[in-house]
């Protein structure tokens, strides 16, 4: 009989979604215990967190679907066979990455982490001078599901948002610019929001030019990939304390223990945690039966990345 590996009990996702197809079994695969039965794998969730090696994917002769639990593909593309879909999980982390995005830029505008710290040693210094948020440029750089959510919620901030997508076009909140306007209009940008996926053009996008382009006092917000962002190019600009950074991703990932980004001023850093909310399990949920009803059924499953 087909078997399924994926991260949660049968139990868990049927709780939220109803039942399951009969038709398969299911093995619960956390990364590092290995279930028995690999040859008979045909659809793989792999695990969100944890230690799973994606090249297990090349010891699955059966595999037939591949539901990837996060909205990038990038680090299962290379181990999956052309013949096999490989399907995002599209709309699964827009709330939680969103929320994040927004909490990030406040935390750097209102200067959180300097209150956090004068709470600890039980000061009260008012003095405050610092950015807000409204009446500020904000370039938005990747306009997919993810983009467009953050989009709805900084629209509430009284700043102006620029939309930036791989070519131009309309979109739900009018004009969106193509990438390849981009250094135009960083000029006059006061804070850029990466959240596009990591492809070949977009690898090294936010390079030493780049950021040589935003004013002084920018902040740069990564909670795309880190690769995106040339990690020695914004360590020198915020190191001169040119530019502010908050990121959720960063190159290399996990940052080492000695990296100096860790200390570098007007720097915030969380540690790749954007989608892991308590939205994320019953949106993914969704999406795992959704294609696992479509695997029995014969038909194309949702989300497929084309190749």
């Amino acid at each position: 009989m087909a078997t399924v590996w994926m991260e949660y009990e049968r139990s868990e996702v049927e709780e939220v979604v109803g039942p399951l197809p009969d038709s398969l079994t299911y093995a619960r695969y956390d990364g590092e215990h290995e279930p028995e039965g690999i040859d008979e794998v045909e659809v793989y969730v792999p695990p969100y967190f944890g230690p799973a090696d994606p090249a297990i994917i090349g010891r699955m002769p059966a595999l037939k679907l591949v539901q990837a639990p996060s909205a990038g593909v990038d680090n299962l593309l290379p181990h999956v066979p052309d013949d096999v879909p490989l399907c995002r999980a599209a709309g699964v982390h827009d709330a939680g990455t969103a929320e994040l995005a927004v909490a990030l830029v406040l935390a750097a505008q209102r200067d959180l982490p300097r209150w956090f710290a004068q709470q600890q040693r039980h000061e009260w210094d008012q003095y405050n001078h610092g950015p807000s948020l409204a009446d500020r440029r904000v370039l938005l750089v990747g306009y997919g599901s993810i983009g467009q959510a953050i989009h709805r919620r900084l629209d509430g901030f009284e700043c102006d948002v620029v939309p930036v997508a791989t070519s131009p076009r309309q979109g739900p909140f009018g004009h969106v610019h193509g990438i390849d306007e981009v250094p135009d209009l960083l000029p006059d940008i006061d804070i850029v929001v990466i959240v596009t996926p990591l492809t070949e053009r977009t690898e090294g996008l936010v390079d030493a030019a780049f950021l040589a382009a935003l004013p002084d006092g920018a902040l740069l917000v990564n909670v795309g990939r880190g690769k995106v962002v040339d990690t020695d190019a914004l360590l020198a600009e915020v190191t001169a304390g040119r530019l502010r950074a908050a990121l959720d991703v960063v190159d290399p990932e996990p940052l080492p223990a000695d990296h100096p980004l860790w200390e570098a001023p007007g720097v915030i850093i969380t540690p790749h945690v954007a989608g892991g909310t308590t939205a994320m399990r019953p949106r993914l949920f969704r999406i795992i039966a959704d294609n696992l009803r479509r695997h029995v059924a014969g038909e194309e499953p949702l989300h497929a990345v084309p190749r």
